[in-house]
């Protein structure tokens, strides 16, 4: 009996949605910055959640 998974298809599903996740929160704490520096980074943030939910949807699950 062959008791061997294959978890490869998972993984990159997986490591999008920690990422996205990771930079929701960057998002959420943008709040507590200076305004300077939260005109800075935010647009940066929202180009790479857009790249992340793209991967998402073009990936076979």
């Amino acid at each position: 009996m062959d008791m061997s998974f294959d978890f490869q298809p998972v993984y990159p599903h997986h490591d999008l949605l920690v990422e996205l996740g990771q930079v929701e929160m960057a998002i959420d704490g943008l709040s507590e910055r200076e305004d300077n520096e939260r005109g800075a980074l935010q647009p940066g943030l929202e180009s790479r959640m857009q790249s992340l939910l793209e991967a998402l949807d073009h990936l076979a699950v």
